[in-house]
C-alpha cells in the first residue's frame, strides 16, 4: 500500500503528516525553538585543561564554554588498566573536534565527547572504530551473529577503502543489504563532509547540526512505499532536494512543492485529526469506541461496543467491534506515537478462533508501524499486551501539559465536596484561633450550594462555634480552590 508525506512548514514549527488511502497514519512535530544541541559536531579549541578533575573546558563558539571529560575523550592509544591523564592528551589551544552529548542547564555548559557517532536510518557511524555492534535488543545470538557478518562483508577494511565502526540499530533486524548498503554509504558521505569542514573552517564553528524535521523526512520516513513527498515551502523544497540529490538521490523524485492556496494540511484534513488523536475517546464507524489513558508506567486502551447492536448475535456483535478496534488500535498507536507497554482490553471472547482472528488482525496493521513493535497473546484475564519503542515523546506529550485546575488528574472535586471541605476547615480553624468571624472566599457555585442545599448545615456549624460565618464568592475562583479569612 503506497504512502504519501506531507510537510508544513513554518520558521516556528514543521509538521509531517504519512497518510495512506486519504487517512492520517503518523504524525511528526518539531518547533525551532525547542531543538537541542545533542548530536552536533564542533571544531572545538581547548580552553583549560583542569587536571584535578580529569577534565578540560573547550570553546566551541557557544556563550559557555563547554565540558569534557578524559572518560568521553577518544584516545588512538590502546586501552589500558590505567587511564593515561588528561593533561598528557590534551593541551591549551589545542583544536579537536568534538560532540554534544548534553545541552547546556541553567549554568552549566554542554557535555561534550570526542568519540564521534553520526546517526542514520538504521545504523550508527563510529569513524574512530573498527568495532561492528548489534543492538542488544535483537533477536537469538545466531540471528545477531549473521548479522555481524553481513555488516563486516558491507563495511571492509580500510585498506580496501571501508571500514569504521557500525552500531546495528534494532529496526535493522529485517533489512536487506541494499538498505544496509545505503545508509553505510549516507554515513560515510556525512563524515567526509565533517571533515572537510574541519580543515577548512577555524575553531569554534559548526561542523554538523543533527537534521532537521524536514532532513530526517528523506533519511527516516521514505520508503519504497512512498508515493510522493510534497511541502509547502519554496526555500525548504529547494534545500531539501539539495540534502536528498546529495546524500539520498533515488528519493528525489519523489519530492514536490505544493504551491496551493488551501493549506497543505487541510487537503486530508490533519488538523481535525490531530485534536481526535489527543481526545481520550475514539469512535468507531461501527458505533464502538476505544478509550486510551496513558499513564507513566503503560498504556491502556478499553475497547466497548457502545451503540454497535448490528451482528446476529451476540458473540458476532462482540467479534466485529474487536475486530474493527485492532485496525484502529494500530493507527492511533502510530498516530499518537505511543510506546513502551500497551495493555488493550478488547471484549470478552468466548471462542479462541475470534481471538486468533483479532491478534492477526492486529498483527497485519502493526506490520506497517516503522517502529519496532512486540505483540504478546492474550493473558489468563483476558487482556492483550505489546510493547513498542519509545523514539519520541508521545503527541499528547509534546502538545500537551498538566490542567492546571485538576493538575492532570483528569477529575475534579464537586462542589458539594468542597462545601464539606470548607466546613471541616471552619471547626479546626475554630478550635485553634480565637476569631470574632470567619469569611469564606470560594468559587460562585460553591458559595451559591453553602446558601441554598447547605445552608442548614452551614448555620448548625455557625451556632456550634460561637462566631459567625460569612460568603464571598469570587468570580475567578476554581470549584475546588477557596479560602477563609480570619477577622
Amino acid at each position: 500500500m503506497m504512502e504519501d508525506i506531507l510537510i508544513n512548514w513554518s520558521p516556528q514549527e514543521t509538521r509531517v503528516a504519512v497518510v495512506e488511502n486519504g487517512a492520517v497514519q503518523e504524525l511528526h512535530i518539531e518547533r525551532t525553538l525547542e531543538r537541542g544541541l545533542v548530536g552536533n559536531i564542533y571544531l572545538g579549541k581547548v580552553a583549560r585543561v583542569l587536571p584535578g578533575m580529569q577534565s578540560a573546558f573547550i570553546d566551541i563558539g557557544l556563550e559557555r564554554a563547554a565540558f569534557l571529560h578524559v572518560a568521553d575523550l577518544h584516545s588512538a592509544a590502546p586501552r589500558s588498566d590505567t587511564p593515561t591523564p588528561i593533561e598528557r592528551l590534551l593541551f591549551e589551544g589545542q583544536t579537536l573536534t568534538v560532540q554534544v552529548i548534553k545541552d547546556p542547564i541553567g549554568t552549566k555548559g554542554a557535555r561534550l565527547s570526542s568519540q564521534i557517532s553520526i546517526a542514520g536510518r538504521m545504523l550508527v557511524h563510529l569513524p574512530g572504530d573498527e568495532h561492528i555492534g548489534i543492538s542488544q535488543k535483537i533477536g537469538s545470538p545466531e540471528t545477531r551473529e549473521a548479522l555481524r557478518e553481513r555488516m563486516q562483508a558491507l563495511v571492509g577494511t580500510r585498506e580496501s577503502g571501508g571500514g569504521g565502526g557500525f552500531i546495528l540499530r534494532t529496526n535493522a533486524e529485517e533489512a536487506s543489504d541494499e538498505e544496509l548498503a545505503a545508509d553505510i554509504a549516507y554515513l560515510r558521505k556525512t563524515w567526509a563532509a565533517i571533515r572537510q569542514r574541519a580543515i577548512t573552517l577555524p575553531s569554534g564553528s559548526l561542523l554538523h547540526e543533527d537534521l532537521t524535521l524536514v532532513q530526517r523526512v528523506l533519511r527516516d520516513l521514505c520508503s519504497e512505499r512512498t508515493a510522493k513527498v510534497r511541502i509547502d515551502s519554496a526555500l525548504q523544497f529547494q534545500t531539501l532536494q539539495a540534502f536528498g540529490q546529495q546524500y539520498m538521490p533515488s528519493s528525489v523524485s519523489k519530492l514536490e512543492h505544493y504551491a496551493g492556496e488551501r493549506p497543505i494540511f487541510d487537503l486530508v484534513n490533519v488538523d481535525a485529526e490531530i485534536e481526535r488523536a489527543l481526545a481520550r475517546r475514539v469512535d468507531l464507524k461501527s458505533g464502538g469506541y476505544l478509550v486510551f489513558d496513558q499513564t507513566e508506567a503503560m498504556t491502556t486502551i478499553d475497547v466497548n461496543t457502545g451503540a454497535y447492536v448490528g451482528a446476529k448475535n451476540f458473540d458476532e456483535t462482540i467479534f466485529k467491534t474487536n475486530l474493527e478496534a485492532a485496525g484502529a488500535i494500530a493507527r492511533q498507536l502510530r498516530l499518537r506515537n505511543l510506546g513502551g507497554i500497551v495493555i488493550i482490553d478488547f471484549i470478552d471472547m468466548a471462542r479462541d478462533e475470534h481471538r486468533q482472528a483479532v491478534m492477526a488482525e492486529l498483527r497485519k496493521y502493526l506490520a506497517r508501524d516503522k517502529t519496532r513493535v512486540a505483540l504478546g497473546g492474550f493473558t489468563q484475564l483476558g487482556l492483550l499486551e505489546l510493547t513498542r519503542k519509545r523514539t519520541r515523546e508521545s503527541l499528547a506529550r509534546m502538545l500537551c501539559e498538566p490542567c492546571p485546575t485538576c493538575q492532570g488528574r483528569g477529575q475534579v472535586k464537586t462542589a458539594r465536596t468542597v462545601c464539606y471541605d470548607i466546613l471541616r476547615e471552619i471547626l479546626r480553624e475554630a478550635r485553634q484561633f480565637s476569631a470574632k468571624e470567619f469569611r469564606v472566599v470560594a468559587a460562585a457555585d460553591v458559595v451559591e450550594m453553602l446558601l441554598d442545599e447547605e445552608s442548614a448545615h452551614l448555620a448548625g456549624l455557625s451556632d456550634f462555634i460561637g462566631r459567625p460565618i460569612s460568603l464571598t464568592a469570587e468570580p475567578g475562583n476554581q470549584t475546588e480552590h477557596y479560602d477563609i479569612v480570619l477577622l
